[in-house]
């Protein structure tokens, strides 16, 4: 993985772990991401440090929180019809808010390559189905938040 990628991805778990914790502390989020900035690096699979981007941790984290009602709601829609984000465990709810956020705000990035990068975060928690459903809910997401990259 190249260090750029290894970067953003390290940047987008901190970020979600971010949001975790202001989720069960009711934490400041300024609090939270000056902690998550300090922390430096993020471990990944292979158990190898990656620095993570303090700006694109704290516009991740800062991002889901300004817009948390605004994403809720679009996740709810996206979401199977018995479930609310209300429902959805702390870390699924962060990991979800973290994807959806960036896929509102920041088209810098392609969506495919968001959705990839959650997905991968979600497989740092998970090994059954829940990579599987932050695929699928982030994917009904960009396909109506960016139709465009979608329409090829």
């Amino acid at each position: 993985m190249k260090a750029a990628a290894a970067s953003r991805r390290a940047s987008r778990l901190a970020a979600v772990q971010a949001l975790y914790e202001i989720d069960r502390s009711a934490a400041s989020v300024d609090e939270v991401i000056t902690a998550a900035c300090d922390q430096g690096a993020v471990l990944d699979e292979s158990g190898l440090g990656h620095p993570a981007d303090a700006r694109l941790l704290a516009a991740v984290a800062r991002g889901a929180m300004d817009n948390r009602e605004t994403l809720d709601d679009m996740i709810d829609d996206a979401l199977a019809s018995s479930w609310t984000t209300a429902r959805l465990e702390t870390l699924m709810r962060a990991v979800l808010r973290a994807g959806a956020g960036e896929l509102l705000v920041s088209s810098e990035v392609p969506a495919r390559v968001v959705i990839s990068d959650y997905v991968d975060v979600a497989h740092a928690f998970w090994e059954r189905g829940e990579p599987g459903m932050v695929n699928a809910v982030l994917d009904r997401l960009a396909r109506r938040l960016r139709t465009a990259e979608f329409d090829t």
